[in-house]
């Protein structure tokens, strides 16, 4: 499809330079760009979110404490 758009010339200037130095027409680098504008900012309209299982437990076994390495460490040495 045809259209017109309207650029400054500097910008115009810009992009015909920019579409020689990667070896795409003007009319590329313009769908290229656009693509990757609506993809960010659809991304970032709507993140996208993950379900990640979860599971019931007892809890840690006796004696560890998850909030301290060195217990951490001392328990898997001593299953070794």
């Amino acid at each position: 499809m045809r259209t017109t758009i309207r650029l400054n010339d500097e910008l115009l200037q810009t992009a015909k330079q920019h579409a020689l130095a990667t070896q795409r027409t003007l009319t590329q680098l313009i769908q290229d760009a656009l693509v990757s504008l609506l993809e960010k900012e659809r991304s970032a309209a709507s993140p996208r979110t993950v379900e990640l299982p979860t599971f019931k437990g007892d809890g840690t076994y006796p004696g560890i404490d998850i909030n301290s390495n060195a217990s951490l460490r001392d328990c898997m040495e001593l299953s070794e």
